[in-house]
């Protein structure tokens, strides 16, 4: 697999740049925002990856709560990280967007605007418990407000149907039109957006699990010692077992 990741990360690297050559020359210029609405070919598709991220952020984090599995909790951490950089990229890309075509960088109340914020907000502050601390209860605690985070995307996703925004029409599957050649640009750079999260993804979480593991030999190390140091001394013996299995103090 180690071979594998920068055979993989040169392929993405050339699809990034096929998709960016689709996005800014292939597509046709739309006649009435002209090339300024290009940015939809990153705005629209960060979005998406976004919300599968934290879908997958979603899941992690209800078998974690279940199972108190290790591995399902670092794909949790991993895929909220690599959310919101995405996220970050929606509410980047959006105002500079909007600016030119609504002629304003940001409109209040918009629900839709309001609520990717929010959502925004609620995994970096998952983020922010989580590096507070690295505890049981912590990343229980954590994991509920993931489980919690992940009820606003149906919310941002379907804000425009219910809601009046300063957003048009969803042109795929709400009643709207999207010239076929956008369309398939549109998912080339999704899918080569896809291929990077991934990748990045697969960086991080390998990354989180030997933290994991060099953080778990030293503290088995420092029993160790502590046991070491008790013998010596004269003092009562006691086994890691027994010392790792008594309640922390409060």
């Amino acid at each position: 697999m180690k071979k594998a990741f920068p055979i993989l990360a040169v392929l993405t690297a050339i699809f990034l740049c096929y998709a960016a050559y689709q996005a800014l020359v292939v597509a046709p210029t739309e006649k009435t925002m002209g090339d300024v609405q290009r940015i939809f070919y990153y705005h629209v598709p960060s979005a998406w990856t976004a919300f599968l991220l934290f879908f997958v952020n979603l899941v992690a984090s209800v078998v974690y709560l279940l199972r108190r599995n290790a591995k399902a909790d670092a794909v949790a951490v991993v895929s909220a990280e690599v959310g919101v950089v995405f996220c970050t990229i929606v509410l980047v890309t959006g105002p500079i967007w909007a600016r030119p075509v609504w002629g304003i960088w940001w409109a209040p109340g918009d629900v839709r605007l309001t609520s990717t914020l929010v959502l925004w907000l609620i995994y970096v502050s998952y983020l922010a418990l989580r590096h507070f601390s690295n505890s049981a209860q912590m990343q229980m605690l954590a994991a509920a407000l993931a489980v919690f985070g992940a009820l606003d995307v149906p919310l941002v996703y379907f804000s425009i149907w219910f809601f009046r925004t300063q957003h048009p029409q969803p042109v795929i599957g709400g009643g709207g039109s999207i010239d076929p050649k956008m369309m398939n640009v549109l998912l080339i750079n999704w899918l080569a957006f896809l291929c990077f999260a991934f990748l990045v993804c697969w960086a991080r979480y390998s990354m989180e699990r030997l933290q994991r593991e060099v953080e778990e030999a030293e503290a088995l190390e420092a029993l160790r010692g502590l046991e070491q140091s008790l013998h010596s001394s004269g003092g009562t013996k006691i086994g890691l077992d027994q010392i790792s299995s008594r309640p922390r103090a409060q």
